[in-house]
């Protein structure tokens, strides 16, 4: 093989290996991982990402009255404190950014450390969160609920 074939050949192989490495997560797949989501952050900390505006999350039908429903693909989670009354907030942990998971007695949990926010509010019921889940804008209309 000449020199000039061997270099682009070396060359080419290195990038590649270093593009495989960049692309990794880090780890396997094990659901005893601590979840970690990439959302970017504003220079206060709070995630930037998620649903897009005008984006129909769901109907209003499918969130219980004193409980809710996580979106996870949008990273918002839209809960009902009270008969008619619809609250969103950031699905994302602000503990260690971790996807919260379920909603049960009031409370929105995550599975990682335990948190737990209210959910007429996003605050903090049970740490170590210390800071409440941001609050995201919605409508509902119709029958329809959406993110502004």
């Amino acid at each position: 093989m000449d020199a000039r074939r061997r270099t682009l050949l070396t060359a080419g192989a290195a990038g590649a290996a270093a593009l495989v490495s960049g692309c990794g997560d880090g780890g396997g797949d094990s659901a005893s991982e601590t979840p970690t989501p990439t959302t970017p952050k504003t220079p206060t900390g709070t995630p930037t990402a998620g649903a897009q505006a005008g984006t129909t999350l769901a109907k209003i039908a499918d969130i219980p009255v004193e409980g809710g429903r996580v979106f996870v693909d949008q990273k918002v989670v839209v809960t009902q404190p009270n008969p008619g009354e619809f609250k969103a907030f950031s699905a994302i942990c602000t503990h260690q950014r971790c996807l919260v998971k379920t909603i049960a007695a009031g409370a929105i949990d995550c599975p990682c450390h335990g948190s737990k926010f209210r959910i007429t509010d996003g605050s903090v019921e049970v740490g170590p969160a210390t800071e409440p889940l941001p609050e995201k804008q919605i409508t509902v209309s119709g029958d329809s609920i959406q993110l502004i």
